[in-house]
């Protein structure tokens, strides 16, 4: 991620994500639908429900129709089954920001 220019974060799991103190100005979540304790989706879906929109992807090992119908249908930008290419990487992420633009800057934003 840093290579292709873009400021990275990682975080050991969920609940440590949603303590992060620049949550309101993460511009993509990357995640993968199967964490230890809340799981991608549950993570996205949290959000959600607090108002934090933030445009996520989900990666998985183990990939499923309808975990990526209920993903797609929960709002999720992208869900990529491993391994994927850089190249799809990419289109996604960029998909998430131009989302994240649409919605216009958000408060902490230091852009």
């Amino acid at each position: 991620m840093r290579a292709l220019g873009f400021l990275a974060e990682t975080f050991a799991s969920a609940e440590e994500f949603l303590k992060f103190d620049r949550l309101r100005s993460t511009d993509c979540l990357i995640a993968d639908v199967q964490m230890p304790g809340m799981s991608g989706l549950e993570l996205h879906r949290r959000l959600v429900a607090t108002g934090e929109s933030i445009p996520t992807i989900l990666i998985t090992a183990y990939p499923d129709d309808s975990m990526k119908a209920r993903a797609l249908e929960a709002g999720v930008i992208c869900y990529l089954a491993k391994p994927f290419s850089k190249d799809r990487l990419l289109v996604c992420i960029n998909s998430a920001l131009d989302r994240d633009q649409a919605e216009g800057d958000k408060p902490d934003d230091p852009k």
